[in-house]
């Protein structure tokens, strides 16, 4: 139920992220970095079918004292998110895409982490899968998930100097 309840949180932000890419096209918006764009896809859906695949195939049980925790950081980092979708506004997107004039957003969580939206899911990529003791998952999303941040964030730092 936890992972239908994820994925259903994804398709919402697939929802208000093509809405704002629609906004931000329209207003001359220039994408960086659409090639790993796909990566991330892949990657975030494999966070997800890795939870479930791993928690059935390996029979990972629920331990109270890692589970509950681990719930509590997913449902953090799912406020974390929203918060950062929220404070963007119009601005916000899965995609980096800059509006030629637009302001940088340096308020909410943006005042005290440059990328707050990355903490969020790195804390998910950990917790997500340790709710059910899938540990490699956890493992492996999150190597694979540094590697993929580096260049996203290096994308969006240069993306974000073109605003001044």
């Amino acid at each position: 139920m936890l992972i239908g309840a994820v994925a259903a949180e994804r398709v919402a932000e697939l929802v208000v992220s093509q809405r704002n890419l629609d906004w931000s096209r329209q207003r001359g918006g220039v994408e960086f970095g659409a090639r790993h764009y796909p990566v991330m896809v892949a990657l975030h859906t494999g966070l997800l079918a890795g939870c479930l695949v791993e928690a059935v195939v390996s029979r990972r049980r629920f331990i109270g004292r890692l589970g509950w925790p681990m719930l509590g950081v997913v449902l953090a980092a799912q406020g974390l998110r929203w918060w950062c979708i929220a404070t963007l506004g119009r601005q916000w997107n899965t995609r980096v895409v800059v509006v030629p004039g637009a302001e940088r957003v340096t308020g909410g969580p943006y005042r005290v982490v440059p990328h707050p939206n990355y903490v969020a899911v790195v804390a998910e990529g950990v917790a997500l899968p340790l709710v059910n003791s899938a540990w490699i998952t956890a493992l492996v999303f999150s190597a694979f998930n540094a590697v993929l941040l580096r260049t996203r964030i290096r994308v969006e730092n240069h993306a974000l100097a073109s605003l001044t």
